[in-house]
């Protein structure tokens, strides 16, 4: 069978000048992801959007894996665009001055994505919620169809794709995508696999490779 593991990157930079980076933790997940892949099997190709944290995830895999597998970038595997989603939002001055900025964060997150999943607001965004299942789904659906039936692929994205992905399988609506999106790992592996009875999920969100790791490597954001 095809295999195809959805690897989310590392932790990006947040709180820094730019989030689009791997931040120390997240270089340290994705060469322990990387050595996980390794004990998979052989990858056949890697994938990855346009993200700097994907390609920087990937990069950071390599020279674990023992083998240089064709790359591929594809802008479909790119997160939700998180400024489309805060722009409709009112300004909120109280999250420079909080002394969590994490939690501060992840609540005007929860009510940005509140709302652009409703569907009630589609003409507020770039990249409507429906949209965005259809444009990941088309990536995954166009890599399938060119994969040979022993290929295994990784695909560095990220944790809304992922989770977009996985909620169609599991027949979840925008409030079980957002409620896996909140807890996908960074560097965590999905697995789905296809052959004569179409493509199936297997696994979810699996991060076992941290668990022999510091507790601090183990994050969400």
């Amino acid at each position: 069978m095809a295999v195809v593991l959805l690897v989310r990157h590392g932790q990006a930079s947040f709180g820094g000048d730019d989030y689009d980076q791997l931040s120390e933790r997240g270089e340290e997940q994705s060469r322990i992801v990387g050595r996980r892949l390794a004990a998979i099997g052989p990858i056949d190709r890697i994938v990855h959007g346009t993200l700097r944290r994907q390609i920087q995830t990937a990069d950071a895999c390599l020279p674990e894996l023992g083998t240089d597998p064709g790359r591929a970038e594809d802008a479909r595997w790119n997160e939700y665009d998180g400024e489309d989603l805060f722009r409709p939002l009112p300004a909120d001055e109280s999250l420079a001055q909080t002394d969590d900025p994490r939690r501060a964060f992840q609540a005007r997150l929860e009510q940005a994505v509140e709302r652009w999943t409703s569907g009630e607001h589609d003409g507020d965004y770039r990249e409507p919620y429906r949209q965005f299942h259809a444009r990941t789904r088309a990536a995954l659906d166009e890599l399938i169809a060119d994969l040979d039936r022993s290929e295994t692929v990784a695909v560095f994205t990220s944790g809304g794709v992922i989770a977009a992905l996985c909620a169609q399988w599991l027949g979840a609506d925008p409030r079980g995508w957002a409620s896996l999106n909140r807890v996908v790992v960074n560097s965590s592996i999905s697995k789905l696999v296809h052959g004569r009875s179409g493509t199936n999920l297997l696994t979810v969100n699996d991060h076992a490779h941290l668990e022999d790791h510091p507790r601090e490597l183990l994050t969400y954001r």
